[in-house]
């Protein structure tokens, strides 16, 4: 899988009937769907808004093509600051799930970074969340500590992981 360019601006990803491109305002609907499906502390339209205005911030969303239009089936919050990416969240619809679509919203986010000039890729997950944990290992993802009581939620430790990444 490659990065293309549709457009000057905007790095994209097509791969069968799915294509990762940048968030735009009006995908923010799909996304919080997704959110609030997904996750017990969901983001707000607020934060996903200001995702949009920070420099090292890049939200990437793939939309599945369906027989009447395009709908995000996920998306992947990443920031790249110098040498390191982290990654803030990556999540798929539950009518996706096992479709490989988080594997690839991954895949292409770490090669946005390589290109980005990132050396190093980090993020936190839920200590109990195993399928994230099995995925973020496919991609040489390892522990390197432990976030005691790191969310809100439930005040469940995160696993921080952290991938030496190469072009």
């Amino acid at each position: 899988m490659g990065l293309t360019s549709q457009d000057p601006e905007r790095k994209s990803l097509r791969i069968t009937n799915l294509e990762i491109i940048e968030m735009e305002r009006e995908d923010i609907d799909g996304i919080l769907d997704i959110e609030n499906l997904c996750f017990r502390s969901p983001w707000t339209r607020d934060a996903f808004e200001q995702e949009l205005d920070i420099d090292c911030s890049k939200v990437f969303v793939a939309k599945k093509s369906t027989p009447h239009k395009k709908r995000i089936a996920g998306y992947i919050c990443l920031w790249v600051v110098t040498t390191e990416v982290h990654i803030l969240n990556l999540a798929t619809h539950p009518n996706f799930h096992r479709h490989g679509i988080a594997t690839s919203l991954l895949s292409f986010g770490l090669k946005f970074s390589i290109l980005a000039g990132a050396e190093l890729a980090t993020l936190e997950v839920r200590k109990s969340n195993l399928p994230a944990i099995s995925l973020y290992e496919k991609f040489a993802f390892e522990a390197m500590g432990v976030r005691r009581r790191y969310y809100s939620d439930n005040y469940e430790d995160a696993i921080v992981m952290y991938s030496e990444l190469r072009s």
